[in-house]
């Protein structure tokens, strides 16, 4: 296990099976994984940061393909349960007229079984930041427990505490989205969330200026409002700055907010401002959207700083 963390993630991760084409005449499927908080911290790998993942991943014919992918990606995995259970999947469709069709299958997965008893207390410790999703505490009452867990945690120690509600209406309704962050709002130190999937549902506001005060009334310092290829705003220490998308020939969107997420943390937890913080995550982000897949396509190191250097993000 690495000593000192960067980054530790908290979440689940599915199987994917992907196509070109429709669901409904599609004869093969490529494999491959993916799930939001190992989206970011893959992305934070990529980067060079220290990462470390927490899951229970099923002791089916899938776990040694997992495993021996998230230590290809250099994440610590020491923290990984295996659970005698299944492994989550999800079905995509990514068409060339730019349709998307996707089917999940992860109910009672073995992510699902998360709990306060897989949160090490000396791991988040020694972790500069550690970072999970709305989709995390979805998964089951358990999994809802141990991210408060962690987070209470890391508000004791000199842990950073970062959080996406990445809202999705297909995992749980408003209100039970509303109560799971209400229950870990005062721990958040750094808040990256959409300006319509999340905001717009959670508080009912969407100009990103009103909906980063909302948050530091709220007591979170650090907000990044995410929306899309119109940009980001980030406000910090009483300053709000618009950082413009890049504009580059999109392919996939899938999983570019998670993306965004990997480079913003990875630019806090290596002390850059949260403003080249966010100029960082807006090349990581737009990078990822050249090609197909949430992960696939996440840039590296050297190909997002050469862009980063030029100072046009």
């Amino acid at each position: 296990m690495t000593d000192n963390l960067d980054i530790l993630t908290l979440g689940e991760c599915l199987i994917e099976l992907s196509t070109r084409q429709s669901l409904t005449i599609a004869e093969t499927f490529n494999k491959y994984y993916g799930g939001d908080a190992l989206n970011t911290g893959i992305a934070c790998a990529r980067l060079g940061a220290r990462v470390g993942y927490i899951t229970k991943v099923g002791n089916d014919y899938f776990k040694d393909f997992l495993l021996d992918a998230w230590q290809s990606e250099n994440l610590d995995i020491s923290n990984v349960k295996i659970v005698e259970n299944y492994n989550g999947l999800y079905i995509i469709s990514r068409q060339p007229d730019g349709k998307k069709e996707i089917m999940y299958y992860r109910k009672k997965s073995s992510a699902a079984m998360l709990s306060i008893e897989d949160i090490p207390e000396n791991v988040i410790e020694k972790a500069s930041i550690i970072y999970t999703t709305g989709i995390t505490q979805s998964l089951s009452t358990s999994a809802r427990s141990a991210v408060n867990k962690a987070f209470s945690i890391a508000g004791e120690k000199e842990c950073l505490v970062a959080y996406d509600p990445n809202y999705k209406d297909r995992v749980w309704d408003i209100e039970e989205a509303r109560e799971a962050m209400e229950e870990i709002i005062d721990y958040i130190d750094i808040l990256m969330l959409s300006n319509t999937h999340d905001a717009e549902k959670l508080i009912e506001i969407s100009s990103a200026d009103k909906i980063i005060k909302h948050y530091w009334d709220r007591g979170i310092p650090m907000v990044a409002v995410k929306m899309g290829q119109a940009g980001c705003s980030i406000g910090y220490n009483g300053e709000i700055k618009f950082v413009p998308s890049r504009e580059v020939e999109i392919v996939d969107t899938t999983g570019s907010g998670d993306a965004f997420n990997g480079g913003f943390l990875y630019g806090i937890s290596k002390g850059y401002t949260p403003f080249e913080s966010a100029k960082l995550a807006s090349i990581v982000a737009s990078e990822q959207t050249k090609g197909l897949g949430a992960i696939k396509s996440i840039p590296y190191k050297d190909q997002v700083f050469a862009e980063f250097k030029k100072g046009d993000a």
